[in-house]
């Protein structure tokens, strides 16, 4: 009896599949091995003959979701970003079997009907599906839903750009253990019910070095439900591309299993795909030229509500310590020897953020279209406030994974971002805390805020002074005991404001994970930032937070320089909040270029000279004063100044 193919896939899909695998694979471009023989376990659970493997296995506890899911769930989950006219989505499928289509297709509901708006293919290796909307109306909600085949969607809005509203509300999260499985409903339940208008994962999304896509799609399962809804930022860390700590140094080839020579040590093709996954559906990055062997970039900017983020890469361009400054601990990052000069680690060449980047956030920052307060987001902290790192015996004076080292680019890197008057937003360093940054002296830089790890299964920070006193200038009526002015470990001076330390990083409720929220009051121009415990409850308030929080800020005090005198105050006519810029002409150096509250100001300057305020509705350009100098004390002085649209 002769069994037609038809038949044979009805009576036995997976006898007839199996056998006909690798022929379909090969015809669909599906290569076994995508990142190279030398790399064939790479990212194995999404490719190859994907559903013949199991991430399972006998007290396999910390294994990933399993791959192979009913066909209409195969859409995971999608993440989008509206900024300037384009709506960029990134959607994520499962693996599919190799005779499933290779396209997604993206639907809006128009006038109460879904309309197909785009198809997209999918993106091997990774599984994702990337649709790019022109001309994007960011004025009202829109519904989406993607889908594959007939049956498998993801559902979601895209929401209207929240111009009109006073306050907008970022989430800043960082650090998803993968030894925790299962999902966040502890977070994601109470992110809900503190209405962000924006999340951002600062890295570590996931810890699953090997298997990003497996790991991929598992966050995705834990976050979907606040991220369906809402403009989403994600950037890679370390952890995401498979590295214990990443120096990216420009794209290079590292040639070490712990990467501290600088340089990614998995293929290009694997990073890429990592990038792609999370921070494709980001705007366009602004300069997008790929680094060494075509590693691509993402850094850029969004905005959201009238907060303009700029979204910076502080891993990809820095410098490897090892070969490059001398070892002065048990691994080239760490280092332990009280009697070292900081200053002999910060040499000539080193890197931080790179030229390109540096570049990037000086045209930022003097950039106010469609912005009213600015923040810049990264990956880590731009000082060490860390004592104590994986244990309570784990001292170390100085770790050059953080952003405090190298130094000097460091100091070029905050003084562009307190030029604008903006905060800093990271993640990483599993201790959350609120510092103040200083350049040259104590309090004269931006505020950080460095989230806590959302979920930290194995690896505590502390701060923890070893006189365990607190520094000079402490935060009054603080319930902590140990605020004030510090050095780190590589001399950078810091204002510590507030830590959260783990009682028992043992104790699942005593990690001190959990997540950040930062609410930009743009009627008041003020920042406030809040800490919420990973099991505390949002409903009670203020209380559930970390000691130490809530903390608010001026926009304005995020430039702390001394003030040594103040200009003319400037009267506008004609205009509500103009963008202000002051030049001293001694220097030609832009002190700073802000977008002002009302129509007065009175610009504040460090020192005496001759200055240049420039002034516009929106950009710079509608009116310009020159040699005017600082008031003598007691005297008034008013400059009033016309603009128009």
């Amino acid at each position: 009896m002769k069994i037609s193919r038809r038949l044979l896939l009805k009576l036995s899909p997976l006898l007839f599949w199996q056998g006909s695998a690798t022929r379909l694979l090969a015809a669909n471009g599906e290569s076994p091995v995508p990142f190279g023989k030398d790399y064939p376990k790479l990212d194995s659970l999404a490719t190859g003959e994907w559903w013949k493997k199991s991430a399972g296995g006998k007290g396999k506890k910390s294994a990933p979701p399993p791959m192979k899911v009913p066909r209409h769930e195969v859409v995971a989950f999608a993440l989008y970003t509206a900024d300037r006219g384009v709506l960029k989505m990134t959607a994520q499928l499962f693996p599919l079997m190799p005779d499933e289509a290779r396209e997604a297709r993206l639907e809006f509901e128009r006038d109460g009907k879904w309309q197909e708006e785009a198809k997209a293919e999918i993106v091997l290796p990774g599984w994702s599906a990337h649709f790019r909307i022109e001309n994007w109306d960011d004025t009202k909600d829109v519904k989406y839903r993607v889908r594959h085949g007939k049956e498998a969607m993801f559902e979601g809005t895209v929401r209207k750009d929240p111009k009109d509203k006073e306050e907008i509300v970022i989430a800043n999260m960082s650090c998803n253990s993968s030894r925790t499985t299962g999902l966040r409903p502890e977070i994601v339940e109470h992110l809900l019910l503190h209405h962000p208008d924006l999340l951002y994962f600062a890295g570590d999304q996931t810890y699953r070095h090997t298997e990003h896509t497996a790991g991929w799609i598992e966050f995705g399962l834990q976050f979907r439900d606040v991220i369906r809804d809402r403009p989403t930022i994600c950037i890679p860390d370390d952890h995401d591309v498979g590295h214990p700590n990443l120096w990216g140094a420009g794209g290079r080839k590292s040639e070490r299993g712990d990467g501290a020579d600088g340089g990614y040590f998995y293929p290009v093709n694997y990073v890429n795909m990592v990038q792609r996954q999370q921070s494709w559906s980001l705007p366009d990055p602004v300069d997008p030229d790929p680094v060494d062997r075509g590693i691509t970039v993402y850094f850029t900017n969004l905005k959201v509500g009238g907060i303009d983020f700029a979204i910076l890469e502080d891993r990809k361009f820095k410098t490897g310590p090892f070969g490059n400054i001398p070892e002065m601990g048990p691994r080239p990052d760490h280092i332990v020897d009280p009697s070292y000069d900081p200053k002999s680690i910060d040499l000539p060449g080193l890197e931080l953020l790179g030229e390109r980047q540096e570049k990037f956030l000086h045209g930022w920052g003097q950039n106010w279209v469609g912005a009213e307060m600015k923040a810049v987001l990264s990956q880590t902290a731009f000082c060490g406030a860390v004592h104590m790192h994986g244990s309570r015996k784990g001292r170390l004076l100085a770790d050059l994974d953080c952003n405090g080292w190298p130094q000097t680019p460091r100091k070029r890197a905050l003084s562009e971002i307190r030029r604008c008057w903006a905060v800093h937003l990271c993640g990483d360093q599993h201790l959350a805390v609120v510092t103040k940054q200083g350049i040259d002296e104590y309090g004269d830089g931006p505020f950080e805020f460095t989230s806590p790890a959302l979920v930290n299964t194995t690896y505590g920070r502390w701060w923890h002074p070893l006189d365990e006193k607190a520094g000079p200038n402490p935060v009054e009526s603080s319930p902590l005991p140990w605020t004030g002015d510090f050095k780190d470990g590589l001399g950078n001076k810091i204002s510590m404001m507030a830590y959260a330390n783990p009682p028992n990083v043992k104790n699942e409720k005593e990690r001190a994970d959990g997540y950040g929220v930062v609410r930009f009051n743009k009627k008041a121009r003020t920042i406030r930032f809040e800490c919420w415990p990973r099991f505390s409850d949002a409903k009670d308030g203020e209380k559930g937070q970390f000691p130490g929080w809530p903390i608010t800020v001026p926009m304005e005090s995020n430039d702390g320089r001394k003030v040594a005198g103040f200009l003319p105050e400037l009267v506008f006519e004609g205009a509500e909040n103009p963008v202000v810029q002051v030049v001293s002409e001694d220097t030609d150096e832009i002190l700073y270029t802000v977008r002002i509250q009302g129509n007065r100001f009175h610009p504040r300057v460090y020192s005496d000279g001759k200055y240049t305020v420039k002034c516009g509705i929106d950009k710079l350009g509608g009116k310009t004063l020159t040699g005017l100098v600082p008031l003598e004390t007691g005297k008034a002085g008013e400059r009033k100044i016309a603009l128009s649209p």
